[in-house]
């Protein structure tokens, strides 16, 4: 398939309107509308956002591709845009951009778009290309000019394809060997392989390039290659197989480098002063990591839990919540309340989802420590927790604990003849590992944490006054921080840990902290619109919704532009909200929903909904009197 199957006239802009990254991204995505390749115009966008803030894809030398593959796209396309007078686009060069490719590929895209795609990529490394195209005069003229570089192209490779079939393998020792990959696997991945080669080819140095595209890993490297190799270069943003390259030199990078430090890179590899690869029996790793040897933290394996448990946590509480707008007791058969379809959404998302949250947890904390040996011991030993009531407590113990007795006992085995190498995986490392870690939770842990719950959810149960109101305040304000980094999962971890102990009081204080950021962003910017900008009061208007549904995340954007008002205002008006919440006596059941959760809420609703309500007033006012007029900035 050509790339001009995909590039169409009509959606082609010679003279693009836009001044700001945020405009030729809505200018584009535009186009591609009128022309019927979206089906969601809007989830599209955000879908290119979601990319962007990975990594800008303003790649350098005048030129951005942004790109999504989503299920919003209806036909696979490419738009193209040029602006003479540039725009900035975060590009990696700091230049402004003039050229604008905004890639847009189907869900299911199949192989020929996907190549199609990675191809025009590669192209727009071409100086002249792109002044061709920054000369060209009509939409026809852009038209023929890729065409025309795309046959040179496929001639290029299909020539060097059939010099490499026909070189012998024993004589054509490559020296340097490496690896792309970016997390849509569409552009990046292939500019960063095609940089290294041609740059590789300046050098007069051999070089083969295996790519982790979308439409899966193309040449792939051999065993004899990598054993032959000097040094290996990894540039990529996304997981590559690691295991491969142990006692080999391997230098690590992120894909950006691949297109815009290449000879660095090259230089660096082929001089020698490159760590060794240490494997660690993970079988992957990320590119841009540091070396090996470095081992997660206990924060990252943490968090790598609580990330793969909140779809439980979410969706099982959303499911919970609703059930609740049926009637409190409407899960009940033996009460006047009973709906069928209520005790239907609480079973599936209290008796389930939220039922396997602590296992879940348990499960993906172990998987991060010792890679998959681990996950079956945790995740058993985190099941265990939750029916001995030992619950969230309970259950971060058993991860840590599976996870290190795998390491433990594959360490122990390691001894062992090569002969049995296949069956210590499928069978040594998962008997021997649920074996110990279902004994030190059966006779050690559970009994003494379900008795460490029961004391810390009475004592919260017992605290009043000046007490109560603190703790609030410190949930609440922890919960603004950051707004869905560290501090505010720690804050949203307890508030959960609470609930499992039958406390519904802690978690009530940080779902109102939580709802404050987004809703005092949303207010501000409705009321002191003299103090926003254009774009800035029109996503102030989705913070209205984020925020009732307790997505603190909503305010991360006013956050990073203007962190010294917005995230003071914030902390400030959530710990209120929080000091009130418990202040009032409030308790909440369901972990997650905001306002769909005001059913599940414990004691007076309408007193929640009121501290929030100051809170985020508050909030508004200290950040709407703080900032100043954006004339005057």
């Amino acid at each position: 398939m050509k790339i001009t199957e995909l590039l169409r006239r009509n959606i082609i802009i010679l003279d693009a309107k836009a001044q700001s990254k945020d405009g030729i991204i809505n200018e584009l995505a535009e186009q591609l509308d009128k022309g019927n390749y979206l089906k969601d115009k809007e989830q599209f966008i955000q879908a290119i956002w979601d990319r962007e803030n990975q990594t800008s894809t303003g790649i350098g030398e005048t030129v951005a591709i942004p790109h999504a593959k989503t299920s919003a796209v209806a036909t696979p396309a490419i738009a193209f845009a040029r602006s003479q007078a540039g725009i900035d686009y975060d590009s990696l060069d700091g230049q402004p951009a003039h050229l604008f490719f905004m890639i847009a590929a189907s869900e299911g895209a199949n192989n020929d778009h996907l190549q199609t795609l990675s191809r025009l990529s590669t192209l727009l490394i071409d100086e002249d290309f792109r002044q061709q195209l920054m000369e060209a005069n009509t939409e026809d003229d852009i038209l023929k000019i890729i065409d025309q570089k795309e046959e040179e192209k496929l001639g290029r490779d299909e020539s060097e394809a059939k010099a490499a079939a026909e070189a012998n393998p024993e004589d054509s020792g490559i020296e340097l060997l490496a690896v792309t990959g970016c997390p849509t696997g569409i552009a990046h991945t292939y500019m960063a392989a095609d940089a290294l080669k041609d740059k590789a080819k300046a050098k007069g140095i051999s070089i083969k390039v295996e790519t982790n595209g979308s439409d899966g890993v193309k040449n792939r490297l051999t065993d004899e290659e990598i054993k032959k190799a000097k040094a290996i270069i990894i540039a990529a943003d996304t997981k590559v197989e690691m295991d491969r390259f142990a006692g080999k030199k391997v230098l690590r990078r992120g894909v950006t480098d691949g297109i815009r430090k290449t000879e660095e890179l090259i230089d660096t590899a082929m001089s020698g002063d490159v760590p060794v690869f240490e494997s660690d029996g993970k079988g992957s790793g990320s590119g841009s990591g540091s070396s090996s040897g470095n081992r997660s933290s206990f924060y990252q394996h943490l968090m790598n839990g609580v990330s793969n448990m909140l779809p439980f946590v979410v969706g099982g509480g959303l499911l919970v919540a609703i059930s609740f707008l049926f009637g409190i007791h409407s899960a009940d058969p033996e009460s006047a309340e009973y709906n069928v379809f209520a005790a239907a959404l609480n079973t599936i998302g209290g008796e389930n989802a939220l039922a396997l949250m602590v296992a879940v947890l348990a499960g993906f904390i172990g998987m991060s420590i010792a890679d998959r040996p681990g996950f079956a011991p945790a995740m058993i030993g985190g099941f265990m927790a939750t029916a001995g009531d030992a619950g969230f407590l309970g259950g971060l113990i058993a991860g840590f604990l599976g996870g290190y007795v795998a390491l433990g006992v594959k360490k122990a085995l390691s001894g062992m003849p090569k002969t049995f190498d296949g069956i210590k995986t499928i069978l040594f490392y998962p008997v021997f590992n649920i074996l110990i870690t279902g004994l030190l939770m059966y006779f050690v842990i559970i009994e003494p944490v379900a008795w460490l719950m029961r004391v810390m959810s009475d004592w919260l149960g017992g605290m009043t006054g000046a007490n109560v109101l603190f703790l609030g305040i410190i949930l609440g304000g922890m919960m603004a921080i950051d707004m869905g980094g560290p501090i505010n999962k720690t804050a949203f971890t307890f508030g959960i840990a609470m609930i499992d102990a039958g406390n519904f009081g802690p978690h009530a204080a940080v779902m109102a902290g939580g709802m404050v950021p987004p809703l005092a962003i949303a207010l501000a910017t409705t009321f002191f619109k003299n103090k926003f900008t254009e774009e800035e009061r029109e996503a102030g208007k989705t913070n209205y919704a984020l925020g009732s549904f307790f997505i603190t995340e909503g305010a991360i954007p006013f956050a990073a532009s203007d962190p010294g008002r917005v995230l003071p205002a914030s902390i400030i008006g959530s710990a209120i909200a929080g000091g009130l919440t418990l202040l009032f006596g409030i308790g909440i059941q369901a972990p997650h929903g905001g306002i769909f959760a005001f059913p599940a809420v414990v004691g007076n609703w309408v007193m929640y909904l009121l501290a929030i309500i100051i809170g985020a007033v508050i909030s508004c006012l200290v950040l709407g009197l703080w900032k100043k007029p954006i004339e005057k900035k």
